[in-house]
């Protein structure tokens, strides 16, 4: 049995972000960056975090990083996470899926659409280099 599951994440959990103290303590281990199929869109929460979500038409391909995360601190890391934020399967650009965090609808509405700069990271300036 595995006792770990994948992890696409596409906001503030990533290397070098404010909630990535909550990933490293849940003791999730970076694997590598990737990217989405090229059907979702991404919002900025108040400039808080993004929320990503899958659509039919329009979207793009997102930038996201994928951890390997122990199973028994799953639900805490979710726990952790901001109200409207949900984990679903996100389909990578190799066709794969993973489970990813994803928005609820709601959490969308009247929140600015930053799809165009394909990640949280060039909307934020916030690069990260090892």
């Amino acid at each position: 049995m595995n006792n770990t599951t994948l992890l696409a994440v596409n906001g503030t959990l990533m290397r070098g972000l404010e909630l990535n103290g909550n990933m490293t303590a849940a003791g999730g281990v970076f694997l590598r960056e990737d990217h989405t199929d090229p059907h979702y869109r991404l919002w900025s929460i108040g400039d808080r975090h993004p929320g990503m979500i899958r659509v039919a038409a329009g979207g793009t391909s997102v930038a996201l990083e994928i951890w390997e995360l122990p199973l028994a601190s799953f639900a805490a890391l979710l726990l952790s996470e901001p109200a409207g934020l949900a984990i679903g399967k996100v389909t990578l650009r190799d066709g794969n899926q993973v489970l990813g965090v994803l928005a609820e609808p709601w959490l969308v509405d009247n929140q600015k659409d930053i799809t165009a700069h394909g990640s949280w990271r060039a909307y934020t300036g916030h690069f990260y280099s090892a």
